[in-house]
């Protein structure tokens, strides 16, 4: 898994190469029920414009109550997601999903964008969130996929 140098305080990219083909990773991504078991209970559904939520643990300490309100912005089956992604006060990002052929599986990229350098909560949250794609949302889409 490969992450950008540290002096980018915009953004997390990530990528990680799966053993699965584009339309099983892609149903992964889109599939409601599975993307709950990966990442987080959620009402998406694969249509442009489609304005949905996520929820999760509220953050008191920063201010956060637990729900990601996103919207789809962008879809290309099996190749690219593209949502907004807010906590419904200043973070205004969008997260980028794009999947490669590679081999017999996927290499899957991800852009989380919108991140404000001079903004110390948001890079707190870049911190956070990065840690959690990393560590534990890349490994959780692996095991579910496994599962498929």
């Amino acid at each position: 898994m490969a992450e950008t140098t540290a002096d980018d305080r915009r953004a997390i990219r990530l990528d990680q190469f799966l053993a699965h083909p584009p339309a099983k990773v892609w149903r992964a991504l889109t599939d409601s029920g599975l993307l709950t078991r990966w990442l987080m209970p959620n009402d998406f559904r694969p249509e442009v414009g489609h304005r949905f939520t996520f929820t999760t643990q509220p953050k008191k300490q920063v201010g956060f109550d637990g729900i990601v309100h996103c919207q789809v912005l962008e879809l290309e089956p099996e190749k690219l997601l593209r949502i907004s992604w807010s906590d419904g006060k200043s973070a205004d990002w969008t997260v980028t999903w794009r999947l490669e052929p590679e081999g017999r599986g996927t290499r899957l990229f991800l852009d989380h964008e919108g991140f404000d350098p001079d903004d110390e909560l948001q890079q707190l949250s870049r911190r956070i969130m990065g840690g959690g794609w990393r560590s534990s949302h890349f490994r959780a889409i692996a095991t579910v996929l496994d599962t498929l």
